[in-house]
C-alpha cells in the first residue's frame, strides 16, 4: 500500500530478512555450532558456548518465522518504522541504494545513535527517485555511498 500525500510517503516493509534455507544449510550450521562449542571447551571459555547456543537458538526458532509486515514511513517530521519514530534530528544522512540487475533496491539512513547507527529499509516497489526527492528536503544525503554495507552482503550470503 502506498500513500501519496504530498506530506507523507508510506510503504509495507518485513520486519526482518527471510532466507529459504535448505537441510544442507542448517548441516554446515550445525556442524560450525558444534566445531566452535568444541573450542570454547578445549580453551575452557564457557561464556562464549552460552553466546553460541543462543545465537544458534536465534536463528533456527527466531529467524525461520516468516516475517510480519510493519509500516514504514517518511512523514515531515521525521520516519517512522513499525512502531518506532524517529526524529529527522536523530538522523545524520541517507542514501538510496539503487541496483535492479543486482537485486539492491534499499533506503540507508545513518543515525545520529552509536548503538544502533544505521537502518536498512527495502523500498519494495517505490520509486527510489520520488523517495530521494522526498528526503532531500529534510536530510543531507550520503553521496558516497554507491553499495550496500559488507555486513549486509555477507547476511545474504550466508542466509543470517
Amino acid at each position: 500500500m502506498t500513500n501519496y500525500n504530498p506530506s507523507t510517503i508510506s510503504w509495507q516493509i518485513p520486519e526482518h530478512d527471510h532466507y529459504q534455507r535448505s537441510w544442507k544449510w542448517y548441516l554446515v550450521a550445525s556442524l560450525v555450532g558444534i566445531a566452535l562449542i568444541v573450542y570454547a571447551i578445549l580453551t575452557s571459555n564457557y561464556t562464549f558456548i552460552i553466546i553460541i547456543v543462543i545465537a544458534g537458538a536465534l536463528l533456527f526458532f527466531t529467524y525461520d518465522k516468516e516475517p510480519s509486515l510493519e509500516t514504514f514511513a517518511l512523514e515531515e517530521e521525521g520516519i517512522l518504522m513499525g512502531r518506532r519514530f524517529y526524529d529527522y534530528d536523530e538522523i545524520k544522512n541517507f542514501a538510496v541504494i539503487y541496483k535492479p540487475q543486482q537485486g539492491i533496491k534499499k533506503l540507508y539512513f545513518v543515525l545520529n545513535n552509536n548503538l544502533k547507527p544505521r537502518l536498512s529499509v527495502p523500498l519494495e516497489e517505490q520509486d527510489p527517485v520520488t523517495v530521494r526527492r522526498f528526503l532531500l528536503d529534510y536530510l543531507d544525503e550520503d553521496l558516497e555511498r554507491r553499495h550496500e554495507p559488507i555486513s549486509e552482503t555477507i547476511s545474504k550470503k550466508l542466509k543470517l
